[in-house]
């Protein structure tokens, strides 16, 4: 296995020695231009993984519901914006908050709806685990060791498609891929566990562009070698005449694949600047997003030994790169996979994510109608107050009042908030709801 994880050179290296030490590339600002297509697709899926990972943890419950004092201890951990009785009301087609009884804490729950959007996506993620399995064998692959920390998988694990039990539920089926190790933390000298890959395949060691290379029937050494990459820029975007020039040129240089070790070049040539990009270009390409937050890819790049390389390559590149600021945080999308703000070629597991997205916005049928009816659909109010109401999924309505969510929040931690349960809305404690 040692001996496999060097991965030596291919012979398609020794057409790349003329361009170790050459560093031409011009010292000029490269505008950042926002691009509003990639900015949506980012957008559309906002909060979409804190109301995943509160489905995981409701349905890691035996009764399948969640007392709501538990969902808040537990905010930093899913990620949720706001507190958890606010963000289970805010979603009113997802999640469900009821009082089983008099005098008992509140419960969250999945609607029917999202009960049924979640055992669909088991059974993606049961069709497809060999393809999952491929994938982050290609993750640990473009790695020297062929090891990541657990840590690092976990904060990828969302862009990888990996459930979130992934390692019970998906590790231990495959001993001959993968092993989990111990391994010393450099920075800080302590243990922590790793995921190996147990031995090199040359199946799998194919880059996304070589396999197109390959499909377009230029399969010669010498012609994969010379592979570009696809490059777009939104509306508003202009490279200076000197930065185009030097792209060009850059893209002139040989292609070497990010399954090869080239870690022998000269760090600041521009052979080396492409052989990052090729080692970025195929770290998104095997996300089913194809985009992840930029600190994530800049930490793997401190594992794989680039230091700084990958944020500059992120800022040299923007025809390849797209860094969005969107959502609070910084997201690196790959612009060839997008079609304005849809994947080019949407893996299963994102076609389930638009099901959420599209259940998210959905808002429950009301039963009742009248002007009283009408006014309680204002749920929101100047002020950033909200009304609880049964259409938020709790099954007390309007004798709690206008409260912000902390305060509502609080009153529930008081238990004060159970008193103004009308009984008649109450669940009785067979787990019926009442007709109303």
């Amino acid at each position: 296995m040692a001996a496999a994880a060097l991965r030596p050179l291919r012979a398609n290296l020794r057409h790349v020695g003329g361009h170790q030490r050459c560093r031409t590339f011009i010292n000029a600002r490269i505008k950042w231009v926002r691009d509003p297509y990639l900015d949506k697709a980012i957008l559309k899926e906002k909060h979409l993984k804190p109301i995943i990972s509160l489905k995981n943890q409701i349905l890691s419950s035996p009764s399948k519901n969640l007392p709501l004092s538990s969902a808040a201890l537990l905010k930093p951990q899913l990620g949720l914006p706001t507190t958890a009785l606010g963000f289970s009301q805010k979603y009113p087609s997802v999640f469900r908050v009821f009082q089983p009884g008099p005098g008992l804490p509140l419960l969250v729950a999945l609607t029917p709806l999202a009960g049924i959007l979640n055992k669909e996506e088991l059974s993606i993620h049961s069709s497809r685990r060999r393809d999952t399995v491929d994938r982050l064998a290609k993750l640990l692959m473009l790695t020297r060791g062929m090891k990541l920390p657990l840590s690092v998988i976990d904060e990828l694990k969302w862009d990888l498609g990996l459930a979130h039990d992934y390692v019970t539920s998906l590790l231990c089926d495959y001993p001959d891929y993968f092993n989990v190790c111990g391994m010393k933390d450099q920075s800080t000298g302590k243990e922590m566990l790793c995921l190996e890959l147990v031995s090199w395949r040359d199946e799998l060691a194919v880059s996304e562009l070589v396999r197109r290379e390959r499909e377009n029937g230029d399969s010669g050494e010498r012609r994969a070698v010379r592979i570009r990459y696809s490059m777009n820029f939104p509306n508003g975007f202009a490279l200076q005449k000197r930065v185009r020039d030097w792209v060009e040129k850059w893209q002139e240089l040989p292609y070497i694949s990010p399954y090869e070790d080239a870690f022998h070049l000269a760090q600041s040539s521009d052979q080396a600047e492409k052989y990052t990009v090729a080692v970025l270009h195929e770290l998104l390409w095997i996300l089913v997003s194809k985009k992840t937050e930029r600190r994530n890819l800049l930490a793997i790049g401190e594992i794989l030994g680039f230091g700084t390389r990958f944020r500059k390559a992120l800022v040299h590149h923007p025809g390849i790169f797209y860094t969005s600021n969107k959502l609070r945080t910084q997201t690196v999308v790959l612009r060839e996979a997008y079609r304005k703000d849809f994947l080019a070629e949407k893996h299963p597991l994102e076609g389930m994510r638009h099901r959420y997205i599209h259940l998210m916005n959905k808002w429950p049928k009301r039963v009742e109608s009248g002007p009283d009816s009408r006014a309680r659909k204002r749920s929101r109010f100047p002020g950033g107050r909200r009304r609880v109401s049964n259409r938020g999924g709790l099954t007390h309505g309007r004798d709690t009042g206008l409260l912000p969510d902390s305060e509502v929040e609080e009153a529930h931690k008081d238990d004060r908030i159970k008193g103004q349960i009308r009984p008649e809305l109450r669940q009785p404690s067979n787990g019926k709801t009442s007709s109303h």
